[in-house]
């Protein structure tokens, strides 16, 4: 199923609504769907390099539009006033991310807020899942909206930018090695932080 819906956002690339449908695919995916807007970002990208940023910035405002929806389903439609799950939570349990990994979020929120949701937006875990959990555990929200602009910016004009400088052969450098050069970017960022905070 995944690989169907993996080849049917691709096949966007070619559609004279690709724009469109890269805003769309954006939005579902930082509040629901489970593929990354990455794949039509490159595809429509590489079919017009010269286009890249402004393909980067569509991309940008519908995953900060997708990301404001999630946090809103986690703060207003994730529990009914008795303080139970409601129907709409239940169907994400069993369809887009599990119990366990919903409350092991819910616990790094208390001792990283900022640090999480970038992380989350910049690597290749589920972005989703933060949107949500950070609405539920009723982040502050302006905090939640910078990290997301700054997480999500950095990912897609990054991509952006390897493509208009190199075109298509730089599509396999991406596809391999992105997401690792992602995780240890974040994890020496995050480093760098701690350490000057712990040295001030």
């Amino acid at each position: 199923m995944i690989k169907r819906l993996y080849d049917w956002v691709l096949s966007w690339g070619d559609s004279r609504w690709g724009m469109l449908a890269l805003f769309v695919l954006a939005l579902a995916e930082s509040s629901f769907f489970p593929i990354p807007p990455d794949v039509l970002l490159i595809a429509l990208c590489i079919g017009a390099t010269t286009r890249s940023f402004r393909f980067a910035l569509i991309c940008l405002a519908g995953s900060i539009i997708g990301a404001v929806v999630g946090y809103f389903i986690g703060f207003f439609l994730w529990q009914n006033t008795a303080g139970e799950y409601t129907a709409l939570a239940q169907f994400f349990f069993d369809h887009v991310f599990s119990v366990e990994s919903f409350q092991s979020v819910g616990a790094l929120y208390e001792k990283y807020n900022f640090w999480i949701v970038f992380t989350a937006g910049f690597t290749p875990l589920p972005y989703k899942l933060f949107t949500v959990t950070g609405g539920l555990f009723h982040i502050n929200f302006v905090m939640f909206l910078v990290a997301s602009i700054i997480s999500r910016g950095l990912r897609f004009f990054l991509i952006a930018a390897l493509i208009w400088k190199f075109g298509a052969p730089i599509k396999r450098f991406i596809d391999k090695y992105f997401n690792l050069l992602a995780i240890a970017f974040t994890v020496l960022l995050v480093g760098a932080f701690v350490l000057i905070a712990k040295l001030l």
